[in-house]
């Protein structure tokens, strides 16, 4: 071969080679030689979307459990829809053996045990708030509506608002309605930073800090793990509470 036929035999080779670089650059760059092919893509895709989806799963399952948790231990939301009926209310009060006091509620508006717990129904449902919370703590707080402690019934302050020991009679109200909403409005900044509904006739409503007491359990000082509360009483939530069950009974 002479020297001619090896030059030739030369370029070719080269220009082969470039060929060949070109030609696995190419095949590089579009993917036609990666080991992912679509298939794996999509499967890849799939698999991330499924692991999105168990973690959104777990995490509202741990919602859940955590709710169950909440109930579990015993606390009662003092806001929310109930179950409890006028007239539940109405044979809870009469289990007690109390007379109910006509003469000076009916001053107020509210003649009978049934009107009574009718407005309490009425209000407390008005702000969200469950209207066996704010019965029982009535309950609690008179003596089923006996009172003998520093306000009188006259004043138609049913939970103390205002009360501070030593004598001190606390707030009066103008009627028996207002004196319930009052009471609910001061409820409803324990357990929540919601507006109100309806206009406040609470004037201790701003000293509330809101949602301190969500729970009916955490109404004691004591027992709240802020150390709020509406009363300083050891276990006051807690025998609300459980004048709700007696109540539901």
């Amino acid at each position: 071969m002479d020297w001619q036929d090896r030059k030739i035999k030369l370029y070719m080779e080269a220009g082969l080679a470039v060929l060949l670089v070109v030609t696995i650059a190419i095949a590089g760059v579009t993917g036609a030689l990666s080991p992912s092919t679509e298939d794996e893509k999509s499967a890849a895709v799939s698999e991330e979307n499924s692991k999105s989806e168990d973690l959104i799963e777990a995490e509202g399952g741990a919602g859940e459990q955590d709710a169950q948790e909440a109930i579990a231990d015993g606390q009662y939301p003092i806001m929310g829809e109930s179950a409890v009926t006028v007239q539940e209310m109405v044979a809870y009060f009469q289990s007690a053996g109390k007379e109910y006091p006509s003469e000076e509620l009916s001053e107020g508006g509210a003649d009978s045990i049934e009107t009574f717990c009718q407005m309490y129904y009425d209000e407390a449902s008005a702000e969200g708030v469950r209207p066996e919370v704010a019965f029982a703590q009535t309950m609690k707080e008179t003596g089923f509506l006996q009172y003998g402690g520093d306000a009188s019934i006259e004043q138609f302050n049913f939970a103390g608002l205002g009360t501070t020991g030593n004598g001190v009679p606390g707030n009066s109200y103008p009627d028996v309605r207002t004196g319930i909403r009052a009471q609910i409005q001061h409820l409803k900044a324990y357990a929540t930073a919601d507006a109100l509904v309806q206009e406040c006739v609470d004037d201790r409503y701003e000293y509330v800090k809101k949602g301190a007491a969500p729970y009916v359990e955490w109404l004691g000082q004591q027992e709240n793990p802020e150390g709020l509360g509406w009363a300083t009483g050891d276990n006051y939530g807690y025998d609300i509470v459980k004048m709700i069950e007696d109540m539901k009974s």
